[in-house]
């Protein structure tokens, strides 16, 4: 148990300091957020208020709230992993009540499962999914996305989270009206609801693996959904620091014990590298292959090559008719 005077000193600690620990890269203030698909750093520390706020997803809070929601560790948990190397001590013989803004919500499935049996897609949902990224339709029915409108009108993909079992255990909701001039900044462009456990996605596709079999490993949902459209079976991460030692012991167990091949295209910018880098250092193993110049991710070397395909066909259907 805590007393309140050390929650504080913990809360007091610089709040950079934290997040370099916990293997964030801050520059100027900023760093990629590592709770949704960041390519350009929207996660900002304020020293004066010692907080943190990501005016993309919305995730904000102090130093402990930072440690709880990265490591997926309880309250005391945290306080007990902010502790350790700081001098901070913790004096377990006294007792304190945590307040209900101490304990995490638990994720509500029940209020999702309903809607995610009979999954529907907007115009706008499937404009994005068909006609933009040229999806698979078996993969979009396999990964069960949804699309809904909030009262304000704005259109949100909603991406769920299954764990190895099938079980829900967490919500993803993308704007799609951050792609409509004019409408960038009404709203964020994540939304995930209280207590959704998003870190690996597409796990419900491990049971399938066949021994020696490759998993590919991607960075983000879309490129998630790109290899699977290309026949591979795939997972996806938002970040390597992000990962809990569960995550990485599952995966290092399915390479180590049963032959699954990892492999990656790594984004070709500095934190597509870095991602790769630290993926690496937990699983040694790890494949990596190079996405062909000018395509920065596996979505943008899926689409040429089905631009490509398509622009073949055209060329000879139209010989065809010469």
């Amino acid at each position: 148990m805590i007393e309140s005077y050390q929650i504080h000193e913990l809360n007091d600690l610089p709040i950079e300091s934290v997040a370099s620990r916990l293997g964030l890269e801050v520059d100027r203030h900023k760093c990629l957020c590592p709770f949704h698909e960041d390519r350009h750093p929207s996660l900002t520390f304020s020293n004066r208020h010692n907080r943190y706020r990501c005016f993309v997803c919305g995730a904000h809070g102090r130093p402990i709230d930072l440690v709880m929601n990265m490591q997926h560790l309880t309250f005391p948990q945290a306080c007990r992993w902010l502790a350790s190397d700081t001098g901070v001590i913790l004096h377990h013989s006294v007792t304190h009540t945590p307040t209900k803004a101490d304990a995490p919500k638990p994720f509500q499935a029940e209020r999702y499962l309903g809607m995610l049996q009979h999954p529907w897609l907007s115009d706008t949902a499937r404009d994005f999914l068909f006609t933009e990224r040229m999806l698979d339709r078996r993969v979009i029915r396999w990964c069960r996305l949804n699309s809904w409108q909030d009262r304000q009108g704005s259109q949100w993909l909603q991406i769920p989270y299954f764990d190895t079992h099938g079980c829900l255990v967490g919500i993803q909701n993308r704007n799609l009206d951050c792609r409509t001039p004019g409408k960038e900044s009404l709203q964020p462009r994540f939304r995930f609801p209280p207590g959704s456990r998003c870190s690996i996605y597409n796990m419900q596709i491990l049971p399938m693996l066949s021994p020696g079999e490759s998993l590919f490993i991607t960075e983000g949902c879309s490129d998630c959904w790109a290899m699977l459209s290309s026949g591979h079976k795939a997972i996806a991460i938002p970040s390597a620091t992000l990962l809990c030692r569960d995550d990485l012991a599952m995966l290092q167990h399915i390479s180590e014990h049963l032959g699954t091949r990892l492999e990656m295209y790594p984004d070709q910018d500095e934190p597509g590298e870095r991602l790769f880098l630290q993926l690496r250092q937990h699983l040694p193993h790890i494949i990596r292959h190079q996405l062909p110049s000018g395509c920065k991710d596996y979505s943008e070397y899926y689409l040429a090559l089905k631009h490509n395909s398509t622009s073949s066909i055209e060329n000879v259907n139209h010989e065809g008719y010469e």
